[in-house]
């Protein structure tokens, strides 16, 4: 029986385990330059012992930034800075993924700055507010993209994808998740174009195909992963067809061979839909499942199951560095500081105890 302490083989890439880091935003990075810190290279070594690492969401342009303080994969000083943390993690014998992540319409113009304004697929203003980094502010209405800034949009995701290999992460996985730009093209809430990138599903997949395909074509799709999460309601999404629009997707991207598929379950309600993509999807599937709270030791079932080949955990990794072993040792487990989550100095980011 597989279990989930297993080595794997990810598209050429050998994991010691098949327990993932999900990706998650601390807002630590350097508030100027957009730079990951020195802290922030300790706090993913110490979590080198997961299977695969997937970072925080990374802008891969200037105006794909979404909150504040979070680092981007655009400039030269974010490629060096990025090394120092590949480095930590590599020299722990960890393997980590970058994860892009263009928000799209869910940003201000007083986090972007420089003049900057969000963008979208269509100017539909979210229900909401963001937090600018002095407090909570309406969401503003995103400017559209032409179909030339569409292009140059996906060859910004293709450009990232370069400079973190440069910066020495493993891979890439592609934000297509909980509301962001790929995933506003895919709902019909936020989409409401009438050209070939909106309207029907095979349209409305298309911008998320063709940043697949750029970014497999950039960096290899031995290199590429894909997160999804359907019917997710998160950052003001309305999803009219998801039955339809998912397997529709998976299997247009199937063909370009990449490394992983990441999903990320909103409710035990779609569990039936995880198994029809994971029939659909030759390649390795990456499950971050639905829990009443945090994912925690009873998830490990799925992969025994066969629901999933890795498992992704978010806040019980956040707070415990090593959770492998103390999976394996069923517990005991650090508790998460939700106060700690976004934002700050070390306090709930690098100094929660391992065993």
């Amino acid at each position: 029986m597989t279990t989930a302490f297993d080595p794997i083989d990810l598209a050429g890439t050998r994991l010691a385990n098949r327990i993932a880091m999900a990706p998650m935003t601390r807002s630590r990075a350097d508030a100027e330059l957009r730079v990951p810190t020195p802290l922030t290279a300790e706090y993913y070594a110490q979590r080198a012992s997961a299977g695969l690492i997937i970072t925080e969401g990374v802008q891969p342009t200037a105006v794909g930034q979404g909150y504040p303080n979070t680092p981007g994969l655009h400039s030269a000083e974010q490629v060096a800075a990025w090394r120092e943390v590949t480095d930590a993690v590599h020299e722990r014998g960890g393997k980590i993924f970058a994860q892009l992540m263009h928000a799209g319409r869910i940003s201000h113009p007083v986090v972007l700055g420089e003049g900057l304004h969000p963008v979208g697929p269509s100017a539909v203003t979210p229900a909401g507010q963001l937090f600018t980094g002095t407090g909570l502010t309406d969401f503003v209405a995103p400017r559209e993209l032409t179909a030339d800034e569409i292009r140059e949009t996906v060859e910004g995701f293709a450009t990232a994808a370069r400079n973190a290999v440069e910066a020495g992460f493993d891979g890439v996985e592609i934000h297509g998740a909980n509301g962001y730009l790929v995933h506003q093209f895919l709902a019909t809430g936020s989409n409401h174009r009438t050209d070939e990138w909106g309207g029907p599903v095979e349209n409305r997949i298309r911008f998320a195909v063709e940043v697949v395909r750029a970014v497999a074509d950039a960096i290899g799709p031995e290199r590429t992963g894909l997160r999804i999460s359907p019917a997710n309601v998160y950052n003001d999404i309305a999803e009219a067809d998801t039955e339809e629009l998912y397997p529709a997707l998976v299997e247009a991207i199937d063909s370009i061979g990449i490394a992983y598929l990441h999903v990320m379950e909103p409710g035990v309600e779609l569990r039936e839909l995880t198994h029809t993509l994971r029939k659909r999807f030759s390649g390795t599937l990456v499950l971050n499942p639905a829990t009443d709270g945090p994912t925690g030791p009873e998830a490990l079932a799925l992969i025994e199951d066969g629901t999933a080949d890795i498992l992704a955990y978010g806040a019980l990794f956040l707070a415990n560095p090593d959770l492998p072993a103390r999976l394996k040792a069923e517990g005991p487990y650090n508790t998460p500081d939700p106060a700690s989550f976004f934002g700050g100095d070390h306090r709930g980011y690098t100094d929660y105890p391992s065993l």
